[in-house]
């Protein structure tokens, strides 16, 4: 019994410090404009590499993209939609955290390549083709979750294992 409740508070503690990491790195990023708008390379999606290591990143990742969009002024499709795309990613690196680790990134990177366009596009009425939205959010995520996530991924997989179980 005793376990199980530590279980469950580690777990809980995980999520909530990832959650708090990301909603931090994205306030980082956005101080130099760079979480939102169409070219976005958000320092907080690293961390969706985190999937590979514990559960507890999924929900963390989602509440801390909610909690993330909602204090930087995101509008509601927003808010709800580029959290579903995080939601989806990690889920995904989850599945894949058996396989190589440059697989890992692929899914927060098409997750978001298809999805944060389409709210940029018809949520913010931006001005740009849909491709090209594609393209500009798929540099931000390859930067993002592909160089920077891979570069956490090897530090946790190093010295850093301890942290996350």
């Amino acid at each position: 019994m005793t376990e199980n409740k530590y279980s469950a508070a580690m777990y809980a503690a995980q999520g909530g410090i990832i959650a708090g990491l990301y909603v931090v790195l994205t306030l980082i990023s956005n101080a130099f404009g760079l979480a939102n708008s169409a070219v976005q390379v958000r320092i907080s999606e690293a961390l969706t590499i985190l999937p590979a290591f514990t559960t507890a990143a999924i929900p963390g990742l989602m509440v801390g993209c909610i909690l993330s969009n909602t204090i930087t002024g995101c509008i509601l499709p927003d808010i709800i939609f580029g959290s579903i795309a995080t939601l989806i990613g990690a889920f995904g690196t989850r599945l894949l955290r058996k396989t190589k680790s440059f697989l890992l990134p692929i899914p927060p990177i098409l997750a978001n390549t298809i999805i944060v366009p389409l709210v940029l596009k018809y949520a913010y009425k931006l001005d740009g083709t849909l491709p090209y939205m594609m393209f500009t959010v798929f540099l931000g995520e390859l930067i993002s979750c592909g160089i920077l996530g891979l570069i956490l991924h090897k530090l946790m997989s190093g010295r850093l294992s301890f942290l996350i179980h």
